[in-house]
């Protein structure tokens, strides 16, 4: 069966059980993202985290792979989340509130190579020791550029998640890149990868920010957890 996209073009292959399709629920997601959201706090260091304001959800993956792109997208604010010009240089976790209903946190990009050993040893122990110890952590949507293999980088990452029994969920992104059967094949690898891990959501996103494929999905998949974590 063939998924349509936003920009018209038909993708063959591609599980709907991946993606939630009822109308009323995407419509519900979109106006829940469409409430205003701002950039409200930085850290550098984990004696800089603000103190827990509501349930966080939190954007992370290798650098470059759009984390900013994503959080824009789902927001409708193009220049909300900044990207580097140059990857690997975002040493921070930047919180942004939702109207008090949702804290989007984006996070340094990990697995850089060309990035100082200090610099990157510092950052990416924020990263680890944010995801292992913050309580109102309620999902980390971990992101996978679709056009590359999974890196050890991913895989550690996956493995510590899994051992902090923090629950993430893959996000495909940059899937316009793929044509439909190299598509489909990636989206059954990804998902193949989340069903191995105890911590992983069992079901992946695919996306594009540059298309808009999948951000109506992803918003409904993010917005679910404010209500279900709220009534506990």
């Amino acid at each position: 069966m063939a998924v349509k996209t936003l920009d018209g073009e038909e993708v063959e292959g591609l599980n709907l059980d991946l993606a939630p399709a009822d109308v009323d629920e995407l419509e519900a997601a979109r106006v829940f993202f469409a409430a205003p959201c701002n950039f409200f706090y930085a850290s550098q260091s984990l004696d800089q985290l603000p103190e827990p304001r509501g349930i966080e959800l939190a954007f992370a993956g290798r650098s470059n792979v759009g984390k900013s792109s994503l959080v824009n997208a789902i927001t409708g604010q193009n220049t909300l989340a900044r990207a580097s010009n140059t990857p690997g240089r975002t040493r921070q976790l930047n919180f942004f509130d939702l109207s008090g209903r949702l804290v989007l946190v984006d996070m340094p990009g990990y697995g850089y190579a060309q990035a100082e050993k200090k610099v990157k040893e510092d950052w990416q122990g924020l990263m680890f020791n944010y995801l292992r110890g913050r309580p109102n952590l309620a999902r980390v949507a971990l992101l996978m550029d679709g056009r590359i293999e999974v890196k050890d980088s991913d895989l550690a990452v996956m493995k510590l998640l899994d051992k902090a029994a923090v629950t993430f969920q893959i996000v495909m992104t940059k899937a316009d890149g793929l044509k439909p059967g190299a598509l489909a094949r990636k989206t059954e690898e990804l998902t193949a990868l989340a069903r191995k891990h105890a911590a992983g959501f069992p079901t992946i996103l695919v996306t594009s920010a540059r298309t808009g494929m999948g951000i109506p999905e992803a918003r409904a998949a993010f917005a679910a957890l404010a209500p279900a974590i709220s009534q506990g």
